[in-house]
């Protein structure tokens, strides 16, 4: 049974993990100061019995236009051995879009340690792909007690503000929403994401798509690229970061290229990168088993 508040389309996913990470989506009503009201935040959890006291769980970041379900492959795997968390961040996924609010970084992060303080409130490993990376990033540097470990995927954040955010005026930021939520735009988006093509499935076009029919998907998602997105983090910034860092990397990345993946580990003090073959920008996804062994071994 899939939870009331997804959208019917949810009823045509036929993969067995998008099915079951759909089925775990609990909603929690989070009161930040980011809104005079609480927001209601989607977000998947699952520890053994006994376990959740144990171990320092994971705590997943989704990319952009995106949402837990990208983990959909990950979370069982690490979910076997390991207490793990996965959130859809502040205007993406399956979280409430409540007005006046300010879609930006900042607003992410304090709306994320929120979540972390009211559901968690014990260091986490925290992992970040893509954009997800530059929230990680951005929330390590902010709220540093709260994480144990950094994981970085594909990461953002070594890259200047989207280009996106000059054509952000009305009416072509409508034109642009409406553009990207196209099914072949997306389907287009979904093929470089993976080396493998065959995995841009119809299952992962839902998957990918399922949460544009919230409310106020394209209204959060312009207010977001008009805030300038994350910007790049200087070295001097990631130099500050003291917790033990993973890089991980596919090999054949084609929405963030290679090079982004040596910048890191220059940067960040104590960082290892380990590169994921025949994988392109989402491991997780592309190479779940090894991605998960990875994460495992740097938790332990």
């Amino acid at each position: 049974m899939f939870p009331s508040f997804l959208p019917t389309t949810v009823e045509q996913l036929t993969e067995a993990a998008s099915i079951a990470i759909a089925q775990k989506i609990e909603l929690v009503e989070i009161l930040s100061p980011v809104a005079n009201q609480t927001i209601t935040t989607a977000y998947v959890h699952q520890a053994q019995a006994g376990q959740g006291n144990r171990d320092t769980p994971f705590l997943l970041i989704h990319g952009f236009d995106s949402s837990l379900l990208e983990f959909r492959r990950l979370f069982p795997l690490l979910a076997a051995e390991n207490e793990v968390w996965a959130v859809d961040i502040l205007g993406f996924g399956f979280t409430d879009r409540v007005g006046g609010v300010e879609y930006s970084p900042n607003a992410i992060k304090t709306h994320l340690y929120y979540f972390w303080k009211t559901l968690i409130n014990k260091p986490v490993v925290l992992v970040g792909a893509s954009m997800g990376g530059a929230a990680a990033l951005d929330f390590t540097l902010t709220y540093p007690e709260a994480v144990e470990k950094l994981v970085l995927i594909d990461s953002a954040g070594l890259v200047a503000n989207s280009p996106l955010v000059k054509f952000m005026f009305s009416p072509l930021d409508t034109w642009l929403t409406n553009f990207l939520k196209s099914p072949k735009v997306r389907q287009n988006i979904s093929r470089a994401a993976y080396k493998n093509k065959e995995l841009a499935s119809i299952d992962a076009q839902i998957c990918a798509a399922l949460h544009l029919d919230l409310p106020n998907w394209n209204t959060a998602l312009i207010a977001f690229t008009k805030s300038g997105g994350y910007s790049a983090f200087r070295f001097k910034q990631l130099m500050e970061i003291q917790q033990e860092t993973l890089i991980l990397w596919g090999d054949s990345d084609k929405i963030l290229g290679i090079k982004d993946a040596a910048g890191f580990k220059r940067a960040i003090p104590n960082s290892k990168l380990i590169w994921i073959e025949d994988s392109g920008h989402v491991p997780h996804l592309e190479q779940p088993q090894i991605t998960a062994k990875h994460l495992l071994e740097f938790a332990r």
